[in-house]
């Protein structure tokens, strides 16, 4: 079984962890600034109202707006076994959380349960003093140490619980596809072909917008491992045998490139929402984003046929982009903060990933976690054997800005005609080497 280390190029274990996409994720990874056994009864020991007494009502903070339903029934089950404690859950647009968030904490009002962005951006808030250690927390101890390095800090403490382990790649209508003759696409070549034959009919091939940066990220995590066939080129990189001027990396900005002609005419004004409701309404074909909008296009349109297919790669194997996702972490100054500890004690359960599993159609992170959900099955199963880290969020998400938004801006000059692939790269290699170590040798 392959794992995934947040300075190599594994895979993310998966094998017991079968259970969604920004966001992370959804949402960029923005920097932090400074002052930037499961138990059976959730919440076990730690301490808490049970039953009498004044209740207490704990703050809890999220990105993902569109996951509040979902939310509500997974709180609900934690306050039928917790009725002193009433979770207060309150989700901001994911582009402006980490702004919101780093405000709050730097004038000690931040809630007592937050959102963590994956790996550094996350870490930074740990490092700065804002989080409660989590290592002695009931249930911590059954994650595997690779998912929980998505919120390890430098000291070896772990500061979040993890939520769910992402993927990235393209979903596809099938009804669209058998009705125009097309299969799944096995080469770059193919993925043109199939995308022009659908231009052809009328057909907008790829639901797609440049409005959101972190988007832009997030579809070249899907087009680059392809490009620069995965795992091996990452290697090269963290050890500083290559950079982001390889000839391998440009190209992969050039093919970001390339697929303009099948975007929406209007694709640099639109955001996730119009991509979402294009690709839901069957007005587009294809559509790149993660494994986290899977629950939301299914509610959009309940009869939709879907699948996916990984990104092939040059040498004919298929490549799926993955990451661990936010975690949840505990205010260091929370006002609540045992009842909000046995909050999170209750994530850490078996209970709450299979709740999470089957609400969100989301891998949970928590192991030995099931779904009847054959598509989330399928991408824990490639995630399991074709798995490359999603670059930019795992091993690219520091600096000032950092380099995934030094990506992302420089994407959206490019698709505004602004910028060229060329110039693309040496912005972004310009920031990696600003701060990146295997860069400086």
């Amino acid at each position: 079984m392959k794992q995934f280390r947040s300075r190599t190029a594994a895979s993310i274990v998966l094998a017991a962890v079968m259970t969604l996409v920004g966001c992370s994720g959804g949402g960029g990874s923005g920097t932090a600034t400074p002052g930037g056994e499961p138990t059976a009864n959730p919440g076990g020991s730690q301490a808490g109202s049970q039953g009498g007494g004044e209740q207490v009502t704990v703050s809890m903070h999220s990105w993902r707006v569109e996951d509040t339903e979902g939310y509500a029934k997974l709180i609900k089950a934690f306050e039928a076994e917790n009725p002193g404690i009433k979770i207060d859950f309150k989700p901001f647009k994911a582009t402006e959380y980490n702004t919101i968030l780093n405000t709050a904490l730097q004038s000690d009002s931040g809630p007592d349960i937050l959102q963590l962005r994956p790996y550094a951006p996350g870490i930074s808030l740990a490092e700065a003093g804002y989080l409660e250690p989590l290592d002695n927390l009931p249930g911590m101890n059954n994650f595997p140490k690779d998912v929980l390095a998505a919120a390890t800090g430098k000291d070896g403490k772990v500061y979040g619980v993890p939520l769910s382990l992402n993927s990235t790649q393209f979903f596809y209508n099938k009804k669209i596809f058998a009705d125009n003759g097309l299969t799944e696409p096995k080469s770059w070549n193919e993925l043109l072909a199939t995308a022009q034959a659908l231009k052809d009919k009328g057909i907008v091939p790829i639901s797609f917008g440049a409005k959101e940066g972190w988007l832009l990220s997030l579809s070249h995590g899907v087009i680059a491992p392809g490009t620069y066939n995965g795992n091996p080129f990452v290697e090269k990189l963290i050890k500083g045998e290559a950079d982001l001027k390889s000839p391998e990396f440009l190209q992969s900005i050039q093919r970001m490139k390339e697929l303009v002609p099948y975007f929406p005419e209007n694709y640099v004004g639109l955001e996730l929402n119009d991509m979402r409701t294009l690709f839901a309404t069957e007005k587009a074909a294809m559509f790149i984003n993660g494994s986290f909008e899977l629950e939301g296009i299914q509610k959009l349109n309940p009869d939709l046929q879907l699948d996916f297919f990984p990104m092939p790669t040059e040498d004919g194997k298929a490549v799926l982009t993955t990451w661990v996702d936010g975690s949840y972490a505990v205010n260091a100054k929370a006002k609540h903060k045992p009842e909000a500890l046995k909050f999170l004690e209750f994530m850490a359960t078996k209970q709450f990933g299979e709740l999470f599993a089957n609400e969100f159609k989301r891998i949970s992170a928590v192991p030995g976690v099931t779904t009847d959900n054959p598509i989330v099955n399928k991408m824990a199963e490639l995630s399991q054997s074709s798995s490359t880290p999603y670059l930019m969020v795992v091993h690219f998400a520091e600096g000032q800005p950092t380099t995934k938004q030094t990506l992302e801006n420089a994407l959206q000059g490019m698709y505004l005609d602004k910028m060229t692939p060329e110039q693309v790269v040496d912005e972004v290699q310009k920031s990696a080497a600003s701060w990146f170590e295997p860069f400086k040798k």
